[in-house]
């Protein structure tokens, strides 16, 4: 697995001092502090010198002026997945995305799947899974999904062990 997670998408050049435009594709504004490292899509390192939330403007080292930032426009954000762990707080119940991928889903004994990626909708993020081979051996269908819901459908996610045990996912799966 690529150790890049895609964060942000720079925009144009706004003003004479280098800032751009930067439209965030991560649940965590926080990382964009002064002195946080990105690399490009264009294998460029980035170092922050301003983020301004307000006004979803970012400045780097080096693109200080409006000629250099120009540069760097439509170039997509990359972070680590150490630096995403160092920089950006969970709360209860809440996980990375890619610490989810790839873990095993139980609904009591029974292993449903393999979680293959996380689907963002407007209300709800789902768990795309890959439905195990001894469930789609018997008519099953081979994805589902499933809300990623606590309590509702998540009863609990052990990231050690790579086991997300599930409530009311064999129904889902059995009318996918």
């Amino acid at each position: 697995m690529n150790n890049n997670i895609f964060v942000a998408k720079l925009g144009k050049a706004v003003g004479l001092q280098g800032q751009l435009r930067l439209f965030i594709d991560s649940d965590f504004p926080e990382q964009f502090k002064k002195g946080a490292i990105f690399s490009t899509n264009r294998n460029l390192q980035l170092k922050v010198l301003e983020y301004n939330p307000s006004r979803e403007l970012i400045k780097f080292e080096n693109y200080e002026d409006v000629e250099t930032a120009k540069k760097l426009t439509n170039q997509e954000l990359y972070s680590t997945f150490e630096q995403t762990k160092e920089f950006c707080k969970l709360g209860k119940n809440e996980f990375f995305w890619f610490d989810l991928i790839s873990c095993d889903v139980y609904e009591n004994e029974l292993k449903l799947g393999k979680v293959k990626e996380i689907q963002r909708y407007p209300l709800n993020d789902y768990l795309e899974v890959t439905t195990d081979v001894a469930l789609t051996d018997k008519g099953l269908p081979k994805t589902f999904l499933i809300p990623h819901l606590f309590d509702k459908y998540i009863l609990n996610i052990d990231i050690e062990k790579k086991v997300i045990n599930v409530t009311k996912s064999f129904e889902i799966l059995e009318n996918s």
